[in-house]
């Protein structure tokens, strides 16, 4: 062995050392049953040639509205093989106008004004807005005419939506919110919710088609 070798060993093996240590700290992976669950039954998702993120939630849950912020800093590195999927859940009489008003917007095209100023109202400025008249007021602050929310928050396509939609959360066997459900397999269970959602992501997009 080279004496310039066996001379620079010692300081080779010491800096790498704490190479080894770290890599040994650092969890491999989140943990099934702890981070995350796997459903009993996989739910089919809505574009089965991407992996689908489905978050669940009301505009009345304050951990809905804290989430909300961390959602969309995801969006925005969302990768182009995930697509996002809002659901406005109505577990109870008092959560279905907020739901309703959801769907409302998204058929009117106004969801991207409309949905963080109508989390904004409810727990910054505590608004009550849990009526239809209530909403109309709201909606029509935001330079949506009365009458064509009246009609998408009442038609026949929010009806169903709503079915859908609970429909789904029951499947899903989600009890509260928020709750996240990745690729229709997987409830996100773990404060780092989108850290495990991302795992989640790339561990399906490992998995063979089949």
């Amino acid at each position: 062995m080279p004496k310039l070798f066996r001379r620079l060993l010692p300081v080779m093996l010491a800096c790498a050392l704490p190479l080894v240590v770290a890599h040994a700290a650092t969890p491999a992976a989140f943990q099934e049953g702890k981070d995350y669950i796997r459903l009993s039954s996989p739910v089919p998702t809505s574009a089965p040639d991407k992996i689908e993120v489905v978050e669940l939630f009301w505009y009345g849950c304050p951990h809905c509205f804290d989430l909300e912020p961390v959602t969309r800093e995801w969006l925005k590195r969302k990768p182009d093989n995930v697509v996002f999927v809002r659901i406005p859940v109505s577990f109870g009489a008092n959560w279905e106008p907020g739901a309703r008003a959801y769907y409302a917007a998204e058929a009117l095209g106004v969801l991207d004004q409309i949905h963080q100023p109508l989390f904004d109202a409810i727990h910054r400025e505590k608004r009550k807005l849990n009526t239809e008249d209530e909403l109309a007021a709201f909606f029509a602050e935001h330079g949506v005419d009365r009458d064509a929310f009246r009609k998408a928050y009442n038609s026949f396509q929010t009806e169903t939506q709503l079915r859908r939609g609970n429909q789904l959360a029951q499947r899903y066997g989600v009890r509260g919110v928020p709750a996240v459900i990745v690729n229709g397999k997987y409830d996100v269970r773990s404060p780092r919710m989108f850290e495990v959602v991302d795992f989640l992501i790339a561990q399906e997009a490992a998995v063979p088609e089949g």
